[in-house]
């Protein structure tokens, strides 16, 4: 079964390039009813890691937990949680190996609490990774003044130990920062 289709964002390609492999621990923050992020890196990590599905909306959880079990993924946690309350999502500090946040962050009103919330989660050398909506004429997406500024991302994540280490473009209507935890 797919669950999403790559035609706006390849999380293969993001995958590659922070080396998710058999064993990891992540977090799709905003999974979304589709788990976009979450099934593709399930299927990497495999029985030995664990991918934890964390949404605001508990029957967008609902329908992830049903798509894992339909699919045999007893790996797939989902979390119920508000990101935007930093040490508010039940996963354990310094626990993750990377931390997705896709077509999320310019949704919150605390863009500041959930990269804090993210970098609590984060082991020491794990990755933050932020998809969000490139400014582009004609784009799909939000209206452009409710577009997360990259200059902005990488401020709020400078502040909260990250270092930015690779930018890419995982689509057309689409940038991506990733960041290290020091």
């Amino acid at each position: 079964m797919s669950h999403s289709g790559t035609a706006l964002i390849d999380p293969y390609q993001i995958f590659s390039r922070i080396s998710l492999s058999e064993g990891k621990r992540v977090a799709d923050l905003g999974c979304g009813r589709t788990g976009h992020f979450v099934f593709p890196a399930v299927k990497i990590v495999g029985d030995k890691g664990v991918v934890y599905a964390v949404d605001v909306v508990k029957n967008i959880l609902d329908s992830i937990k049903s798509m894992a079990r339909s699919e045999g993924y007893d790996n797939v946690q989902t979390v119920w949680s508000d990101i935007e309350m930093p040490g508010k999502t039940p996963i354990p500090d310094n626990s993750l190996d990377a931390v997705f946040c896709v077509n999320v962050l310019f949704q919150l009103k605390n863009k500041a609490g959930a990269i804090k919330e993210a970098a609590r989660m984060l082991k020491k050398g794990g990755y933050l990774v932020v998809v969000d909506w490139a400014k582009k004429l004609g784009a799909l997406g939000p209206s452009e003044d409710r577009m997360l500024n990259p200059d902005l991302l990488a401020e709020l994540s400078a502040a909260e130990n990250l270092k930015l280490v690779d930018k890419i473009l995982p689509g057309e209507y689409h940038y991506s920062l990733i960041f290290e935890k020091n």
